[in-house]
């Protein structure tokens, strides 16, 4: 009887999956579509399936027509239009929550494998999955998250444990360098372990095991930059990564390469002190490969946040190896109540197979997403819903200018009767000369008029309460046509705009309470 109830009982992992897939589709709170990032993938994927063609020059934007595109996510997209075809931003938000969830029941059973106790094992997949929340959106860099996970395993398994599943990761790669830009993190970690194999190969006493690991390493590297050449722009691609992280004022303005602000309260804070803690009491010294592992990943998470969720993943494995050094070396009576508390738990996770409540779970939620019970899509409290749905039916004419995150959403919602002046592929087609443009207008700095004269702009569409917006409302060349919570729309008083101009005289601005 208790051998059959077990089938109905989750695993840990389980646990941590349907918790957090259920968390992600139910809580009011979490919006997997908090940037429209997810409108410009979808289309492009539109595009793709609709031409039999990737795009490699600018097809959204008036602007840049000639901009070569860097298109690092084109298989990402391909997937996401499939899902939004049939299903909507629904389909789209259901998938990536199942991703996402997936991601920390997986890194649960790689540490695990490690012999780490249940407890440590738990506490730390928690504290990754809290510091990688603040990444969780509908967008690429998941799939990457997945594959950096077993990449990162497959070469973790060969050092340590001599499994040699290397022949894996050339194909990872082709994958990886087609869903998404991070496929770099790939050639960062495997140089690392071939780094780590030279330096065993000068000090260790067993020579020839390192240098047959070496070897193996060696080979796998050159077998996955070959298979790193299957892609849309060749080895354009490849220097992708470089280029963007060389552009110095993209890198210091755009919100998401910026490095964490500590004022406020991190759980990557904690977490990094906790890696400090652990390491220094640990009595087994780091080796080579974790302490430039710790050491790059870390400087990555400090110079950007979007690497918190890549250094949490890295570095959770090697906290955890060494938390359990420190366990076992410990015989005092907590260290041993832990023991016991954790084999016990360990014991009966072992025995229990509930697998059916995820197959339960994913099939409530597709029943709800089908009977409308779940129904996602962007925020127009946030999103310039309602005012893209203005200009489409007044048919606004001319070139636009607008803020670099409603171009997202005009690309999801309005492409191709409307091409943007910027959007969210900032660096992938928008170097830093146009980011130094489209900065110049938004803070009305020396020259910002000239720029709306090289591009001809005839009317604005901008966040409600932004400086830009408020300048403009000063501006007697400029009249507001629409207005409303999220976002303004300015026409220039030029002939064009008459007819405009006359049917909206007086749209009085939205006024939004600045919050404390």
């Amino acid at each position: 009887m208790r051998n059959k109830l077990n089938f109905f009982i989750p695993s840990l992992a389980n646990i941590i999956f349907l918790a957090l897939f259920l968390t992600l589709l139910f809580t009011p709170g979490i919006n997997l579509l908090l940037d429209c990032d997810t409108g410009y993938h979808i289309r492009t994927g539109e595009y793709i399936l609709e031409t039999f063609s990737i795009p490699k020059y600018d097809i959204f934007s008036f602007s840049t027509p000639s901009n070569e595109w860097i298109n690092t996510a084109w298989l990402s997209d391909v997937v996401m239009h499939l899902l939004h075809r049939p299903f909507g931003l629904t389909g789209v938000v259901i998938f990536f929550a199942f991703l996402i969830s997936f991601v920390y029941p997986l890194l649960f059973k790689i540490i695990r494998q490690y012999g780490v106790n249940i407890i440590f094992t738990t506490l730390i997949v928690l504290f990754v999955l809290i510091c990688s929340q603040i990444h969780w959106l509908a967008r690429p860099h998941i799939f990457s998250w997945i594959l950096l996970l077993i990449w990162y395993y497959l070469l973790d398994s060969f050092w340590y444990s001599h499994r040699n599943y290397l022949y894996f990761l050339p194909p990872i790669m082709l994958l990886w360098i087609n869903l998404h830009g991070s496929f770099a993190l790939g050639f960062m970690i495997i140089v690392i372990y071939l780094l780590g194999s030279l330096i065993r190969i000068l000090r260790a006493v067993d020579k020839q095991l390192y240098i047959k690991k070496a070897k193996f390493l060696g080979l796998t590297t050159i077998a996955c930059l070959i298979f790193s050449f299957i892609n849309p722009s060749n080895y354009h691609t490849l220097l992708y990564p470089f280029k963007l992280v060389s552009e110095r004022f993209i890198m210091d303005h755009v919100d998401e390469f910026l490095s964490p602000n500590f004022h406020y309260a991190m759980a990557f804070e904690f977490f990094l002190l906790l890696m400090i803690v652990i390491f220094v009491i640990s009595r087994n010294r780091l080796n080579f490969i974790e302490i430039i592992l710790a050491l790059v990943f870390t400087h990555m998470a400090l110079y950007s946040r979007r690497f918190i969720p890549v250094f949490s993943i890295i570095i959770a494995p090697i906290l955890a190896k060494h938390a359990e050094a420190i366990l076992k070396e410990s015989d005092g009576r907590f260290a041993s109540f832990l023991k016991k508390r954790a084999n016990k738990i360990a014991a009966t996770d072992a025995s229990v197979k509930g697998y059916i409540w995820i197959v339960i779970a994913i099939i409530v939620v597709t029943v709800g997403a089908k009977g409308g019970l779940l129904n996602y899509g962007f925020d127009d409290k946030k999103k310039p819903v309602a005012a893209v749905e203005f200009m489409k039916r007044e048919s606004l004419k001319g070139n636009m200018f607008n803020n670099d995150e409603f171009g997202d959403y005009i690309i999801y919602s309005a492409y191709p009767q409307y091409r943007v002046f910027i959007d969210g592929r900032i660096g992938a087609v928008y170097d830093e000369k146009r980011l130094k443009e489209y900065s110049r207008v938004i803070f009305f700095e020396s020259g910002w008029e000239g720029i709306i004269e090289k591009y001809n702009i005839k009317w604005i569409i901008f966040d409600t309460n932004s400086i830009l917006s408020r300048f403009l409302l000063e501006k007697k060349e400029w009249h507001l046509i629409y207005s409303d919570k999220v976002a303004n729309i300015f026409v220039r008083k030029i002939p064009e705009n008459e007819d405009l101009i006359k049917k909206y005289q007086n749209v009085n601005p939205v006024i939004v309470e600045q919050k404390n």
